[in-house]
């Protein structure tokens, strides 16, 4: 493994086990160090080197070196480092990036309204939405509907949105949520069910939801364009023709969560681009700086706006908002970031990179441990499994994947299991040569993997 000069040495990383282990197992091993970074490397505090294949958390879209997001970052510190949102009361770098938000995204977007999170950007929706509900004199209008294996982020009502078991267990939920039947064709298929009348099949399960809870019940569905931590869940074909249909006959809001998907991931600006989704709201964060600082936005059309313009009215101010909001030095980076994206042509280069790194993934669906490859632009996933014709991997689910993102650490590549399977979702500027490099790791992490298994493993 390459190694970073004059590192400083500690812990040998690949004693780190990812994902499968509990709380208390992390105390007792520790954490991997990462100690720089730069282009699409990072490198531990052992000197290792990795090709970071998960852009940290989804969202260091132009790496872990650019310059001029630093540059930005420290002009605009020195000009004015802080700065709210408050009491009528703004700056030019919020006014700017509101203004780019609303002018390039989907949906006739009208309203932008800072936060600092992708989770906050929801809880700051789900207020909203209630709020708006009052205002229409709909006070019973409040639920929400959101998919199994969605995720929404971990604040209190985000994580009640959320999906996931390890989100859920043992945590209460105080939002009235109703759960649909996530859209993974591979796994939640019918026997010889095309993608078409499985996208037919769940519509009518939104139909029936819908209609079973009341309509003047259910404010929103809230829904990723492609699921990113639920496991890269690309939409089968017709999908989201149908499920908008079903919204709009019962006035059902749309809340598009693009904080994974948005700023170029699926190979257009945002992912309500590439399948056509045309949302009342949109909540948006990771690769909108870059992650370079935490930041995000929550998008509204006027369809929304207007209501909650007429009520804080009545009442005299909306009573929301965070210290840190359209904080100056973030919006920023988000604008510089945009620029870059802009002028680099990332969104086309993801579109193209991302057709070479699935096309390179789907040369391994032969292994004996790959049951499927997935991906859109360049965000991929390929689950694994000891038994194809049955689908399914060892006895606890998620054991296989956080063997493999183990073996994955050895070979060179930082990955993250979700469940059993390995996701790929490296930085817009990954070139050719090294997605080329990363398929070869693959490759050799797989095999490494049906090695520890043992051949006797494996059907």
């Amino acid at each position: 493994m390459n190694k970073l000069p004059n590192s400083i040495e500690g812990r040998d990383a690949q004693s780190h086990l990812h994902g499968y282990t509990n709380a208390r197992m992390h105390l007792d091993m520790g954490p991997m160090i990462i100690e720089q970074g730069s282009g699409v490397h990072v490198w531990d505090n052992a000197g290792n080197k990795y090709i970071e294949a998960m852009s940290g958390l989804w969202s260091t879209a132009l790496g872990f070196s650019e310059q001029r997001l630093i540059d930005v970052a420290t002009q605009q510190m020195q000009k004015l480092p802080y700065y709210h949102t408050f009491t009528h009361k703004g700056h030019s770098q919020a006014a700017e990036l509101a203004h780019k938000l609303v002018d390039i995204a989907p949906g006739n977007m009208s309203k932008a309204f800072f936060t600092n999170s992708g989770s906050e950007a929801i809880d700051t929706a789900i207020k909203l939405i209630w709020y708006r509900s009052n205002a229409l004199g709909m006070p019973e209008k409040k639920k929400i509907l959101t998919r199994n294996r969605a995720y929404h982020g971990v604040t209190t009502a985000g994580a009640c949105l959320t999906g996931l078991p390890a989100n859920q267990a043992s945590f209460d939920c105080l939002v009235p949520v109703v759960r649909l039947t996530c859209p993974h064709y591979w796994r939640e298929m019918q026997e010889n069910e095309t993608e078409q009348a499985f996208a037919s099949r769940l519509a009518r399960e939104l139909d029936d939801a819908i209609v079973a809870e009341g309509p003047d019940t259910v404010a929103a569905f809230f829904a990723e364009p492609v699921q990113g931590a639920g496991g890269v869940v690309v939409p089968p074909d017709t999908y989201w023709q149908k499920m908008q249909a079903v919204l709009n006959k019962h006035d059902v809001l749309l809340v598009a969560d693009e904080v994974i998907c948005g700023f170029g991931r699926t190979g257009n600006m945002f992912g309500c681009e590439t399948y056509d989704i045309k949302p009342d709201m949109m909540t948006l964060s990771k690769q909108l700086t870059s992650s370079y600082l935490p930041g995000s936005a929550l998008l509204l059309n006027d369809h929304v706006f207007e209501a909650i313009a007429d009520e804080s009215n009545r009442v005299g101010v909306l009573g929301h908002g965070f210290t840190g909001g359209g904080h100056p030095v973030v919006c920023a980076v988000a604008n510089e970031t945009i620029r870059i994206i802009e002028e680099e042509d990332l969104v086309a280069r993801a579109s193209k990179v991302g057709k070479h790194l699935i096309a390179g993934l789907k040369q391994y669906e032969s292994h004996p441990l790959v049951g499927e490859v997935r991906g859109v632009g360049l965000i991929a996933a390929m689950e694994l499994v000891t038994d194809k014709s049955s689908k399914v991997a060892l006895e606890k689910v998620g054991q296989l994947g956080a063997m493999a993102a183990k073996q994955a650490t050895a070979n060179g590549f930082i990955t993250r299991n979700i469940m059993d399977s390995m996701a790929f979702c490296p930085p817009l500027i990954i070139s050719t040569n090294e997605v080329d490099d990363l398929l070869e790791r693959v490759g050799k992490t797989l095999d490494a993997l049906l090695q520890e298994l043992g051949s006797s493993s494996v059907n």
